[in-house]
């Protein structure tokens, strides 16, 4: 059975695609975020833009913080956002 998982994208960088969510198939192999972050850079040249440096970024997943090796396991959400700053 196939894995699915509803990736949210905040400020600029739903800016830039263009859309909020979407929900990716993920192949087998794909196991952590950085899997994920991967999968997306190769969907063509807005996406390949976008994760293309994957440091710009920060990741929640079912809005928990995560790191590029951080497993995806049963997760079925991923926020990926610019870092916040404050002031």
């Amino acid at each position: 059975m196939a894995r699915s998982l509803n990736i949210i994208y905040f400020a600029w960088v739903r800016e830039r695609l263009g859309i909020d969510q979407e929900e990716v198939a993920l192949a087998d192999g794909i196991e952590t975020i950085g899997d994920v972050v991967t999968l997306l850079a190769e969907r063509g040249a807005g996406y390949a833009d976008i994760f293309s440096d994957p440091g710009k970024l920060r990741f929640a997943l079912d809005q928990d913080y995560g790191i590029a090796a951080t497993p995806i396991g049963s997760a079925s959400e991923l926020a990926i956002f610019p870092p916040v700053t404050g002031g």
